[in-house]
């Protein structure tokens, strides 16, 4: 592994460190370049290939909205937004793997109170397709009301769905999570979704991953803290994209799918808020360095460090495969989801076509492409306006692409 010590962009701070194996200098490329051109101020990425780390760089400050933060370090974790799902989605399958879950299963046969408003055939796997029909909650929740456990929960299992449950798709951003907490903790005796994942995956695998940041945590000074800047305009020459009018408006109209299921909590929480960073919200407040991020995918695929892998051959296959297509009715574009995981396309460019995984609002990205043993962590401190596909993780992906050799 060649070492990058103090590569200087725009020939003073921040720095970049880190290692590259030999032929992924590119992604090292691409990750300077970031800060260099794409607003970066904070952020990790690492890589592995057959389990293997090929890349593990970070750079910046752990607080970019003040230039005086401590600096990134590799150890640094922080705040990833929906990339939380996929790491949320692995306690179902993993459920299922042992017996204590049938994912084609009606809900309502693990939470009774969930057949109410015509949901009795609503089945697990509809839940992790996006397909339930449950992205919306018809009276937002308050942050401090969501905090409340089960609350959530409790308003999700007595409303009707938006449209007849698998008959169509639309992303949940926040339902998911809720969702899949509560049955989870029914399938399981009572564990919390963020406890079974500490317990039976973070933990027994060394992975700096957590639903529910512990005081410990916290109080180490390790997790940055996030902002929410503007990106800067592309160079000239470089392709300008922009949202079609229909996704634009949508956003634009309170009454639509889409911001009402965006806004399940209003006023957004503050994720730097202690108190938020410590609940469990599946969906969305997970926290994690690069470094796990990645290797959490590589278990997906196979052994890691001695343990091992997560799944099984057969897992792996039930969570890849395609199960939503075509449009979606909250993000308004066309998407592609396996059981709790994005796949590979337009909305969301991953490695390859079998790739899985999940991005995470304002740029967080973790994947893994099992045809050529990589699994993708990227993690930033610096929250643009992206959704599912944010420029810095796509221009390293586009990097990473070249270096295993696959078409763009």
């Amino acid at each position: 592994m060649a070492e990058v010590v103090d590569t200087a962009v725009h020939g003073a701070r921040p720095t970049v460190h880190g290692t590259v194996a030999e032929g992924y200098e590119p992604v090292r490329d691409a990750f300077i370049r970031n800060f260099e051109r794409r607003g970066e101020h904070g952020a990790a990425l690492t890589v592995h290939r057959d389990g293997r780390k090929v890349v593990d760089l970070w750079g910046g400050s752990t607080d970019p909205a003040d230039p005086n933060a401590a600096p990134w370090t590799g150890d640094t974790a922080v705040v990833v937004h929906s990339a939380t799902k996929g790491l949320a989605a692995a306690v179902p399958h993993l459920l299922h793997q042992r017996g204590q879950l049938d994912l084609d299963a009606p809900v309502a046969s693990y939470w009774p109170q969930f057949k109410a408003a015509g949901k009795e055939r609503v089945l697990v796997r509809h839940l992790l397709a996006h397909r339930a029909g449950l992205p919306t909650l018809e009276t937002p929740l308050t942050p401090e009301e969501a905090l409340e456990p089960g609350r959530a929960a409790r308003a999700l299992a007595a409303q009707a769905p938006e449209w007849q449950p698998g008959t169509a798709h639309g992303y949940h951003p926040h339902t998911f999570g809720w969702l899949l907490g509560e049955l989870v903790a029914r399938a399981s005796g009572g564990r919390s979704l963020g406890r079974w994942f500490t317990d039976e995956v973070a933990g027994p695998l060394g992975l700096d991953l957590w639903i529910g940041l512990p005081d410990e945590v916290a109080a180490g000074g390790r997790v940055a803290r996030v902002a929410r800047q503007e990106a800067p305009a592309p160079e000239p020459g470089a392709l300008r994209t922009r949202p079609k009018r229909s996704v634009t408006e949508a956003y634009a109209d309170p009454g639509s799918l889409t911001r009402r299921a965006f806004g399940a909590i209003e006023p957004k929480p503050d994720d730097n808020d202690p108190v938020y960073r410590a609940a469990e919200f599946p969906a969305s407040n997970g926290i994690a360095t690069a470094r796990s991020l990645s290797a959490f995918y590589a278990a997906l695929l196979g052994p890691l460090g001695g343990a091992r892998r997560l799944f099984t051959p057969a897992t792996l296959t039930q969570a890849r495969s395609e199960e939503s297509e075509g449009p979606d009715r909250v993000l308004v574009v066309n998407t592609r989801f396996g059981l709790g995981y994005m796949l590979h396309g337009s909305a969301s460019p991953l490695l390859g076509p079998g790739s899985f995984g999940h991005p995470g609002s304002g740029g967080s990205l973790g994947f893994a492409d099992p045809e050529t043993g990589v699994s993708f962590g990227y993690v930033t401190g610096t929250l643009h306006r992206s959704v599912t596909s944010d420029p810095r993780p796509q221009a390293l992906v586009r990097a990473l692409r070249a270096v295993v050799g696959l078409a763009g």
